[in-house]
């Protein structure tokens, strides 16, 4: 009888230490191990940059040459600062997207600026996070990194003629989206307005969030014609905003079209070579968090 029940005893221990051992690694894999599935060729090699060049005109605020010009306004509303960059293009191919250490992958992460840097970006926030999710179309620059689909998943399609588009990845494959023109698609959502109306509800939050968060949208108010937003939150400064608010006030501005991205702590603006807002993930430290990718404007 002892001998069964001590190895009851061992047996009970060694399974609660494979459960463990596979629980732990499970949470790792999701959210710490980083894996890298396709290092990205950069196109921007010394023959494009030669013939990009171009004369430019910048302040601490605004940013103007032959093919781009950026404005950069903050605003003070619902008792929070919100960062405004008004962007007109003369082609599509100057609003760009970029993964963090150029690898696409799981978990791989930099800071937005840090990855800004790295492509000569102008002007550039933070992205949708991809790299934390298993599923979900991902676009960038006109590749497919990822077709298979999300459920329920709002994505925002913008096509290589500059046009944006909601769809909803149960509705169309990535591969129609592709052949249909689209040129980036981010995956996080959800959509704020749509041909000027706010198509969210005061109710309406990403997950768990609180309803008062640092911001990140991106939005259209013409052809060719694009705002990022930004906006602080979690300080005793600023307040942050809710989904709606953050809809509200980009309604205000003239935007037509607009799409939540990733916020929180990774609501990141990057303009002339320094962060323009104040990132904090807990409301105590001002500090960048790291990312799977940037959006940008830039050569």
């Amino acid at each position: 009888m002892i001998s069964k029940y001590k190895f009851k005893y061992v047996y009970a221990i060694v399974f609660a230490i494979v459960l463990i051992s596979s629980s732990v690694y499970v949470i790792l894999d999701t959210l710490v191990l980083s894996q890298v599935y396709e290092k990205v060729e950069t196109t921007e090699d010394d023959s494009s940059s030669e013939e990009e060049e171009v004369e430019s005109t910048t302040t601490s605020t605004s940013y103007k040459d032959s093919n781009i010009e950026i404005n950069i306004e903050t605003y003070r509303e619902y008792d929070t600062n919100i960062y405004v960059a008004d962007i007109t293009v003369s082609d599509i191919k100057y609003l760009k997207t970029a993964f963090a250490n150029d690898s696409y992958g799981k978990n791989i992460t930099e800071k937005t600026s840090s990855i800004a840097e790295d492509h000569n970006a102008i002007l550039a926030i933070n992205g949708d996070y991809y790299g934390v999710q298993e599923s979900g179309y991902v676009l960038r620059n006109g590749v497919i990194y990822r077709s298979s689909s999300k459920s329920n998943s709002e994505d925002l399609v913008i096509y290589a003629d500059g046009s944006f588009e909601l769809i909803n990845e149960d509705d169309v494959s990535l591969t129609s989206l592709y052949n249909n023109g689209a040129y980036q698609v981010l995956s996080f959502g959800p959509g704020l307005l749509w041909n000027n109306k706010i198509v969210i509800s005061q109710s309406t939050e990403v997950g768990k969030a609180q309803a008062s968060n640092p911001r990140t949208a991106i939005g259209m108010i013409d052809e060719l014609h694009y705002v990022f937003v930004v906006s602080d939150g979690r300080t005793s400064e600023s307040e942050g905003l809710s989904l709606y608010e953050l809809a509200s006030f980009m309604e205000s501005i003239g935007v037509v079209n607009a799409y939540n991205l990733d916020g929180g702590g990774s609501s990141t603006m990057y303009f002339n070579n320094k962060v323009v807002n104040n990132p904090t993930t807990n409301g105590r430290t001002i500090s960048e968090r790291s990312v799977s990718d940037i959006v940008y404007v830039g050569y």
